[in-house]
């Protein structure tokens, strides 16, 4: 089965096994990875995954996604744990897009996070 994995878009994963503070279990996770890289085939895919055990005001740590289409319940994008995943940890898929306006928030976050503001202009 082909799969076509996008960025944006919101998959199931398995993370387990977790380490200390890693997210383990199977989880939503969102495709962060530069859709080239998805387009070629690339083994591992950049991820961001989600939690429902909500933080408010936790930017730019967290950045929340609102409950839409099979995501049924509000979530934190836990930004502060961005990895890699071989893609057979992928278990289904799409189960929501993020719209243009929540990406530039994660992407504004990512930055911040690993420190890249400095350098965007």
């Amino acid at each position: 089965m082909t799969r076509s994995i996008e960025r944006g878009t919101i998959w199931l994963a398995n993370l387990n096994p977790g380490k200390g503070t890693e997210p383990g279990k199977t989880r939503p996770v969102l495709i962060l990875q530069d859709q080239a890289l998805l387009d070629a085939g690339h083994p591992s895919t950049i991820i961001i995954p989600l939690t429902t055990n909500l933080i408010d005001d936790a930017e730019p740590l967290r950045v929340r996604v609102k409950a839409q289409e099979q995501l049924a319940r509000d979530s934190d994008l836990l930004i502060d744990q961005i990895r890699a995943i071989d893609n057979r940890r992928l278990t289904s898929g799409p189960i929501a897009t993020l719209g243009a306006e929540q990406m530039k928030n994660v992407n504004n976050a990512v930055l911040e996070v690993i420190g890249l503001t400095l350098f965007v202009s």
